[in-house]
């Protein structure tokens, strides 16, 4: 079944116009507003000169704004696409430049980032500015309103009544930019009919509905006061392809999404919302975001998580000590997935008590592992291979057909997505991940290359050597790590190293711990045993817990 996420909210805007959409601790906009303002974006797009085809960026943390440009854009199937609010302004123009946005949607907190972006940019896209002031970020100048090159103020794009569309032109697209195994990132194109169809069993499944089978039962299902209405709180940011999803698919339900709108979290306010606001469900990033808020949880002496009956975590470690601490408080579900932006969900980790722990990975309908010969073995206990996806697919990755034929390999005639994940299977369709090919590290969820550390630090010119992987972390999964080697004798000053990167690196990407060796003991073919070189590094490493957006040099 194909069909479109904006026919749907349309539908339920119009039977439950008062029914709550999107809700902050400071706000409410309900089903009409909402489409209301999506109609305004959409008509102040199109008097732009942006049409079907042309792209939306959206470099927006988790806030209400960002959930109606979606609208918008999917309404007159123009292609949002998502950037990471973390990038530098390099990383900013390089994606704007790669994706051809003809808009960017920004908040007024990041002004200096977007300045910079854009500067001396003749083809430099139009700007929507939303205000987030106070100022949510300590970079934000107090005059960035003030200044004429910073766009269109939100409160003017959405001022104008606008009427979307009962259904949008054909060709509508969402593109995903991830770093995946690329080093530059690449936004992977999905259908905007393509996605509802990928996500019916997240949306119906989950929640024990039958799967509709036409965009009428959709609508029907959506409109019936019986339909259960999730109210969700998406913790990891919404440039994350399952808070993304996990947010439009309870808006398919007619339910809410509640929504702290701060580029970084509070937990002890998180917690606070998620009870006094009544979700039901919470996304968070494994660890990177349950281990803080478990913690408030504690601090805060109440026994009960209000109506939270499941935590919905994909793409970074949900380790089984903090599940654990979330059974033992309270009755609820944890669901754990394997997933990734080209493609999935590949299996589904459920928990709903601490007997349940650590649980196993059970593939999930289109998954399935093929060895070196690429045949299924995923029904052989002992069948070792590749995590692959045979369901509904993107169309691959934007302007980059190369890169798309290497990713979607068509094997016996069927298209298939392999992210690299190695598994062995028990023969009941159950797996245990072996780990992934590729050097990519996973640090709090973000994807983190690492050549692209490696030049940034070869270009500081004390360094003459440099190699960056990911150690082993218990919050975030991975930790950015590199061990150089100095020029001569030189001294490595980490405060000048700190701001040497704090130009070139987001701030996930950047070494935690650097670590100053007299060789990487390099092969004759140049290659670093990374293997041994991690395993001695464990006990140092491991010695002092460095926070995040901090470095440490270890010599």
């Amino acid at each position: 079944m194909r069909g479109h996420y904006s026919d749907v909210w349309q539908a339920i805007a119009r039977a439950f116009p008062d029914r709550p959409a999107i809700v902050t601790p400071d706000d409410t906009m309900t089903y009409r507003r909402f489409a209301a303002d999506a109609g305004a974006l959409a008509g102040h797009l199109a008097r732009a000169g942006v049409g079907p085809g042309d792209a939306v960026a959206v470099m927006l943390y988790n806030r209400p704004e960002y959930l109606v440009t979606l609208f918008a854009c999917f309404a007159r199937a123009i292609a949002p696409v998502t950037l990471n609010y973390r990038y530098r302004a390099t990383e900013v123009r390089a994606l704007l430049e790669d994706s051809g946005a003809r808009v960017l949607v920004y908040p007024t907190s990041l002004w200096p980032v977007v300045r910079e972006a854009v500067a001396d940019w003749a083809h430099a896209p139009a700007l929507i500015a939303v205000d987030d002031d106070p100022p949510a970020l300590p970079s934000a100048d107090a005059d960035a309103d003030a200044d004429a090159d910073a766009g269109v103020p939100w409160s003017e794009a959405i001022a104008v009544p606008g009427i979307l569309p009962v259904t949008p032109p054909a060709g509508a697209e969402l593109r995903l930019y991830t770093g995946g195994t690329t080093g530059q990132p690449k936004a992977v194109v999905w259908g905007a009919e393509d996605i509802l169809s990928v996500q019916l069993y997240s949306i119906y499944g989950t929640v024990g509905l039958p799967l509709p089978q036409t965009m009428d039962d959709v609508v029907a299902v959506a409109a019936d006061p019986a339909t259960p209405a999730p109210r969700t709180l998406p913790l990891a940011p919404f440039m994350h392809g399952t808070a993304l999803f996990t947010s439009m698919n309870t808006l398919v339900l007619g339910g809410t999404i509640l929504v702290i709108p701060s580029p970084r979290l509070d937990a002890d306010a998180a917690f606070r919302f998620a009870v006094d606001a009544g979700a039901t469900r919470l996304v968070v990033a494994g660890d990177a975001i349950a281990l803080p808020l478990i913690e408030a949880w504690e601090r805060s002496g109440e026994r009960s998580f209000g109506a939270v009956g499941s935590l919905i975590s994909s793409g970074m470690r949900f380790s089984p000590q903090a599940k654990r601490r979330f059974h033992a408080r309270a009755d609820l579900v944890i669901i754990d997935l394997l997933a990734s932006t080209e493609g999935g969900p590949y299996a589904v980790n459920t928990t709903a008590s601490v007997a349940d722990v650590p649980g196993r990975l059970r593939l999930l309908p289109g998954a399935v592992v093929l060895d070196d010969d690429l045949r299924e073995v995923q029904h052989l206990e002992g069948g070792r291979g590749v995590l692959a996806f045979r369901g509904t697919l993107p169309r691959g990755y934007f302007r980059d057909e190369e890169k798309t034929r290497e990713a979607f390999p068509v094997i016996n005639g069927v298209r298939h997505v392999m992210p690299g994940d190695w598994a062995v299977s028990h023969g009941d369709g159950t797996v245990d991940l072996l780990g992934r090919g590729s050097a990519v590290v996973n640090t709090g969820g973000e994807k983190v290359y690492p050549v692209e550390v490696e030049e940034a630090l070869l270009a500081f010119p004390a360094i003459a050597d440099a190699v960056v992987f990911g150690m082993p972390d218990a919050r975030y999964g991975e930790a950015v790590t590199a061990v150089v080697v100095v020029q001569g004798t030189v001294a490595l000053d980490a405060d000048a190293l700190r701001a040497h990167l704090d130009t070139l690196l987001a701030g996930y990407k950047k070494p935690r711990n650097v670590i100053v060796r007299d060789s990487l003991e390099r092969s004759p073919h140049g290659k670093v045993d990374l293997p041994r070189m991690k395993a001695s590094l464990r006990t140092v490493v491991g010695a002092v817990d460095t926070p995040t957006g901090t470095l440490r040099i270890v010599r």
